[in-house]
């Protein structure tokens, strides 16, 4: 059985309420996270417990956190890791004692995700958020200009301010990061706390890079299907597994999801799933995103429910970036209705492939 959440931003900084996510059929997780802890400290357990209560008291569960973001210092190599490793050792035991099952996070360089244009509109009046190629030939000052612009005043995950404060100094102290020494510094990480994740039943789930492809000359070392398999290799853990994002890996024309599904929930290392939409404009690869309906985007969305179900996927699942529609000016990709419409769209398809059966 699915389990089905939804992405939560916490009652002082998201306009969505646990009661209305409650009220959305199937629904049964929140994925939340603390946002007011620096990244690199340690996540107090008495502030688990209380985004834990709030969940729990809205008649939901809370067992997947997105994100416990990694320290920069760890994913460029530097002396200091290793202090910010062992906080990141003790945030996993304090979640753990909360019932916390799924950690998602990423290693991207610098930027969570790259978008060009937050609010485009489609003909039907919704907006979405769009890639172009020829954009991105813009300074990282430039992105982050558009991006901080058209986030109708709210904090977006990836792009904190303080962070983005620093973004010359974070390209300087990537400068010698290459893709194999990203790799090397993942490894380290993964050695590191792989064993306090078995200890404490408690599995990692590495999101995609979004898109799957270097931009501003950055690493990117989660793209494919041969991505995957060397991050499952560098610590073969059950508890050392992958978030399988359809959106962003879709963004790669080559990546056959069905296919790369059906492998590694196989191999059971598929604990998170992220499901969207997303639409392909021209052949160079730039792209927006959609409903999440096949018949709106370029990804058979029935292809990769059919792929989950046969090997009875039985994990944490969400709906990805939705549109705005509805007069809705929430967080870009994080209303409420559009998401919902996805759940309800999914949760459809999974009932008939049930009935089939």
């Amino acid at each position: 059985m699915l389990k089905m959440g939804f992405r939560w931003f916490g009652a002082q900084d998201d306009p969505i309420t646990l009661s209305q996510i409650r009220q959305i059929p199937g629904t049964t997780q929140v994925v939340g996270a603390l946002y007011d802890v620096p990244v690199g400290e340690v996540w107090p357990l008495e502030k688990i417990q209380a985004l834990k209560k709030q969940v729990t008291d809205a008649s939901l569960s809370l067992e997947v956190i997105e994100s416990v973001n990694i320290h920069d210092d760890i994913k460029i190599g530097k002396p200091s890791r290793d202090r910010y490793i062992e906080n990141y050792q003790q945030t996993i035991r304090n979640l753990a004692k909360c019932g916390i099952k799924v950690i998602c996070y990423n290693f991207m360089p610098i930027f969570d995700w790259i978008r060009t244009d937050l609010a485009y509109p489609l003909p039907d009046g919704s907006t979405v958020m769009r890639f172009e190629h020829q954009q991105v030939e813009k300074s990282p000052e430039e992105m982050i200009a558009t991006v901080q612009n058209n986030a109708n005043g709210f904090e977006l995950p990836g792009w904190e301010p303080e962070r983005l404060a620093r973004v010359q100094r974070l390209f300087t102290d990537y400068r010698d990061v290459d893709a194999a020494k990203l790799r090397a510094n993942l490894k380290y990480f993964l050695d590191a706390i792989i064993p306090v994740c078995e200890e404490c039943d408690v599995k990692m789930a590495m999101h995609p890079d979004d898109p799957p492809m270097s931009l501003f000359g950055l690493p990117r070392i989660y793209k494919n299907r041969d991505d995957m398999q060397q991050i499952l290799a560098m610590h073969d853990s059950p508890y050392n597994g992958l978030t399988i994002c359809t959106g962003s890996l879709g963004e790669n024309p080559a990546n056959d999801l069905p296919a790369i599904i059906r492998e590694f929930v196989s191999r059971d290392r598929v604990p998170f799933m992220h499901v969207r939409n997303i639409k392909f404009t021209n052949e160079q690869g730039d792209f927006h995103e959609s409903a999440h309906l096949s018949r709106e985007g370029s990804l058979d969305m029935v292809a990769i429910m059919q792929a989950l179900h046969e090997k009875h996927f039985d994990g944490y699942i969400r709906p990805d970036h939705g549109r705005n529609i509805w007069g809705e000016t929430g967080r870009p990709g994080y209303g409420l209705y559009d998401r919902a419409l996805g759940i309800a769209y999914l949760n459809g398809i999974w009932e008939t492939l049930d009935h089939e059966k």
